[in-house]
């Protein structure tokens, strides 16, 4: 990961973007902080490493993931972007581990199939899938199994995905402090950022050190 060119040291730019990623800061409250530790740096370039960083580190931290169950539970959720709803797909193994994610501008079967495809990409078809009484979901799912060998169970049963729901709240509780994205591609970004902080915070890190490290050495050994 490169931090060349930047008139900001490593440390400076990651502990700005961790603080953002892992609590309800807006970039503002992050550039008064910084400068509470003697720091001048502007909110727009924070919010600039926010963008620019995240899917990095996201990217570095899915070679670094612990296995998934292959029973899941799937729904959907609403982010504005623009004061327009978007929906961001998500999946959670039985016991509450993020599996994927994936914001989409509509809610529709062909979306539900991107990330369904996007999912099974990183790491293989799952054995069954719950999801709520959505036509799309279940279409899209049925798309996949027309497709492939590998056939994935349907199970319809709202009170089984009240965990993803409940998960739900700790990545929109970040997204609140952004009042509301501006554009869908910063969008993307930082929600990578959001849900890879919360993936380290619910301990799907793979650690090669026999001791266990922190949440916050867990996130810059990303960067290493």
């Amino acid at each position: 990961m490169k931090f060349t060119g930047r008139h900001f040291k490593k440390d400076i730019i990651l502990q700005a973007v961790r603080w953002y990623l892992a609590y309800s800061l807006s970039y503002r409250e992050i550039e008064e902080l910084m400068l509470e530790r003697g720091v001048e740096v502007d909110h727009t370039t924070v919010y600039r490493w926010v963008v620019h960083y995240s899917p990095k580190l996201e990217q570095a931290f899915q070679k670094r993931k612990l296995t998934t169950g292959d029973r899941l539970r799937m729904d959907e959720t609403y982010i504005k972007v623009k004061g327009q709803w978007k929906y961001l797909y998500r999946a959670v193994d039985k016991e509450g581990r993020t599996v994927d994610f994936l914001l989409t501008a509509k809610r529709d079967m062909k979306a539900a199939k991107r990330f369904f495809e996007k999912l099974i990409s990183r790491q293989g078809a799952p054995t069954l899938i719950n999801i709520d009484k959505s036509g799309s979901n279940k279409a899209a799912i049925n798309q996949i199994n027309n497709e492939s060998e590998d056939q994935i169970e349907i199970r319809q049963c709202k009170y089984l995905n009240n965990i993803i729901e409940q998960d739900h709240r700790h990545i929109k509780k970040l997204y609140r402090a952004t009042l509301g994205f501006k554009n869908f591609h910063s969008a993307q970004k930082t929600l990578a950022g959001f849900e890879l902080y919360r993936m380290i915070k619910k301990g799907q890190l793979c650690q090669n050190s026999v001791t266990t490290a922190s949440d916050i050495d867990q996130f810059y050994s990303l960067a290493a």
